[in-house]
């Protein structure tokens, strides 16, 4: 950069990235002084050398700037953990299932287990059916990073997040009813219409005297 360039020529770019030509190493920098900027070398091992005009201060902090932001948006991916036993049932099964399926949304990697103890150490064909039918549930939404092992008392696999898989949008919830309002329709289905009295008119001719 700048005066650190040492070839004779350059083939010089200007600051809005319009090609101006080659020309002496020293004349490029003049006109970099003359534009209060920097001469830097972006292609090195070319022939002659390319040379951008640059505020190179500047440069460098919005790269910094960029690298910063993309380390704010990047997601740190963890391994989680659903634990199971040869005698989890199904009810629990399904829900652990869509457990799994939460953390693979958020980006998660998901480590499936099966702890066996005392006699189930007999049966880890039971794990492995009990994991194989996970992984058939889990098809579309995920991909087996690792197969099921046994690892001591425990079987189990790896599983990530499938690639082009988007996880079901949730619904949002009913409007909420305020405690006014509904205070509102119960009292007017409690209330009971009282029927208005048929008013009766009274007779006003006269009775005749019987003959006697």
């Amino acid at each position: 950069m700048n005066e650190r360039i040492r070839t004779r020529e350059v083939r010089l770019i200007d600051e809005n990235g319009e090609m101006i030509g080659v020309m002496p190493t020293q004349r490029a920098l003049d006109i970099a002084r003359e534009r209060n900027l920097d001469l830097v070398e972006v292609q090195p091992n070319a022939i002659p050398p390319v040379c951008k005009l640059m505020d190179y201060g500047r440069y460098k902090y919005e790269q910094a700037k960029k690298e910063n932001e993309a380390r704010k948006n990047q997601k740190t991916v963890t391994l989680k953990e659903i634990r199971l036993s040869p005698r989890t049932d199904e009810h629990d099964i399904d829900v652990k299932t869509r457990k799994i399926q939460e953390f693979l949304a958020d980006g998660d990697r998901v480590r499936v287990s099966v702890k066996f103890r005392g006699a189930e150490m007999r049966h880890p064909d039971i794990g492995r059916k009990l994991l194989d039918g996970i992984a058939d549930v889990l098809k579309g939404s995920a991909v087996i990073e690792r197969s099921p092992i046994m690892e001591g008392k425990m079987m189990s696999m790896i599983v990530s997040r499938a690639p082009g898989w988007e996880p079901p949008k949730k619904q949002a919830p009913p409007p909420a009813v305020s405690k006014k309002h509904q205070a509102a329709q119960a009292t007017l289905s409690n209330t009971t219409t009282t029927p208005t009295p048929a008013l009766v008119q009274e007779s006003t001719g006269a009775t005749s005297a019987p003959n006697e």
